[in-house]
């Protein structure tokens, strides 16, 4: 007679044992380093990047290839910086032509947003407001904003409104296209499946369409964000005193190209930081972005 124990069953078949098993599935092969094209980080290369250029800036103007004029060399960009940043060059200090340009930057732009997104949404929603304000949107957009810079001084004079004015105009076209364009990003199913549960229209709207629509209203700010400052030193233009644009074209006047190209690193600096910040709030916002 065969010994009992051999046919005990294994204990890999009891139930406790296939739970066990069950609860920690094979790991899925990797056939990549990255699960998807473009993933990764980049800060390295852009780092390279950015350091080889600075050498071949410092190379190409300490061998006088190039003249000072033409392209002054870091050393001399350096050093108007630190004169403007400790108050020791002849113009003001440079905190005050920053917050200057901050300020005029920040009060579009806010008017922008308090303003161009809700036509927007309303675009998106009503085809009567999308037909009434679509055309003056997309008649004005692709003008650059030095062709309406005399009007806008004919209509406003050269304080302080023609300014902000010029960079909420900048800022307002991208925004309300953005947030337009969001409205479409919800999809049929998205729609009718909060139809089918009993949501209104309104709460399809705040729940649905709405959140669909953050993502691109989000890369509308940042965009806007650019035009704004891209539109600073046209702004400027308008008999200003005191400003980073103003800075610069004051400079430019007298062939100061050292202060010129300072004054274009701290202008490209800041709206960096800016895209940044957007960017960090982008993704918090909207995290599931990318991943659906």
């Amino acid at each position: 007679m065969p010994d009992a124990t051999l046919s005990a069953p294994p204990l890999a078949a009891t139930p406790t044992a296939t739970m066990v098993g069950a609860a920690k599935p094979a790991p899925t092969p990797k056939t990549s380093s990255f699960r998807r094209p473009g993933d990764g980080t980049s800060a390295a290369i852009s780092m390279v990047a950015m350091l080889v250029l600075l050498l071949l800036w410092f190379v190409v103007t300490n061998m006088g290839w190039i003249k000072p004029m033409f392209l002054p060399s870091p050393q001399a960009v350096l050093a108007q910086f630190y004169q403007y940043l400790s108050g020791q060059a002849n113009d003001r200090p440079l905190w005050e032509h920053l917050l200057a340009s901050l300020g005029r930057v920040f009060a579009a732009f806010v008017l922008a947003c308090l303003t161009a997104i809700p036509l927007g949404i309303a675009m998106g929603m009503s085809r009567v407001v999308r037909g009434i304000f679509d055309p003056l949107i997309e008649l004005y957009r692709p003008l650059p904003p030095l062709s309406y810079l005399p009007l806008v001084i004919i209509w406003f004079g050269i304080g302080e409104l023609p300014k902000v004015l010029l960079i909420y105009l900048s800022c307002f076209a991208p925004l309300a296209m953005a947030a337009r364009s969001g409205m479409r990003s919800a999809s049929s199913e998205q729609i009718n499946a909060a139809y089918s549960m009993g949501a209104s229209y309104l709460q399809v709207v705040r729940h649905v369409v709405l959140p669909s629509a953050l993502p691109e209203t989000l890369v509308g700010m940042r965009i806007a964000v650019g035009f704004g400052w891209g539109t600073l030193v046209a702004a400027e233009m308008v008999a200003a005193n005191v400003g980073l644009g103003q800075m610069v074209l004051n400079a430019s006047n007298f062939l100061r190209t050292d202060i010129v190209v300072m004054g274009i690193v701290v202008i490209g600096t800041v709206a960096y930081l800016f895209d940044l910040l957007m960017r960090w709030a982008e993704h918090r916002l909207v995290p599931w972005k990318g991943r659906v």
